[in-house]
């Protein structure tokens, strides 16, 4: 028979991991329902960017989305928030870059070389967006990505936003999934926006 305390772990263990696969299914229900609907502005995450300075085929989905929404003048401004990578780029400027080859005007394009997370992602684009008037915005990302982006927003003030996830799925997103999970709950219970006055 086992003892008490081993009994306790396995089902400490057991409810951890019931908690993990319920909030990962729930961010990836919540993060493929996209909320469409016009915004002061748009803002696209950053990720990697290749050895080449090229976006990464990830990054270079959420721009492809950024376009696509920008086109149909669901905004008129794009933020590109990232920060510089081992490779060695600035992926707000790679991003930029991507944009305006793409046909997206170099003057309707902010760029933040300071979102190297999700939180500074955040906290840049509400001060950004306080600073010229904007009150609402479009998040682009991975879908699992955009419950804890949409709550870094809130928490920065920023509660009138739409998002729309990037067409790119991957293996890796089956660990990116838990990890983002955790994310969330981190922000949910930790999280708190050195921007939002």
């Amino acid at each position: 028979m086992k003892s008490l305390p081993t009994r306790v772990l396995v089902a400490a263990i057991s409810i951890a991991v019931v908690l993990l696969l319920v909030t990962s299914l729930a961010i990836c229900v919540d993060g493929l329902r996209d909320r469409i609907g016009k915004a002061d502005v748009g803002v696209v995450l950053g990720n990697k960017v290749e050895t080449n300075g090229m976006p990464s085929a990830r990054l270079a989905a959420r721009l492809d989305k950024a376009v696509e929404l920008y086109r149909r003048r669901e905004f008129p401004v794009v933020i590109v928030s990232g920060g510089r990578g081992r490779e060695g780029y600035d992926e707000g400027i790679v991003m930029r870059d991507y944009l305006i080859g793409k046909g997206v005007p170099a003057a309707s394009i902010i760029v933040d070389l300071h979102g190297d997370t999700t939180m500074r992602t955040a906290e840049n684009g509400a001060a950004i967006m306080r600073t010229r008037g904007y009150r609402s915005a479009f998040l682009i990302s991975q879908y699992f990505h955009i419950s804890r982006t949409r709550l870094a927003f809130s928490r920065c003030g920023i509660d009138a936003t739409y998002n729309a996830h990037a067409r790119y799925f991957e293996a890796r997103d089956l660990l990116a999934i838990p990890r983002d999970a955790i994310g969330y709950v981190s922000y949910l219970v930790f999280a708190r926006c050195r921007s939002s006055s």
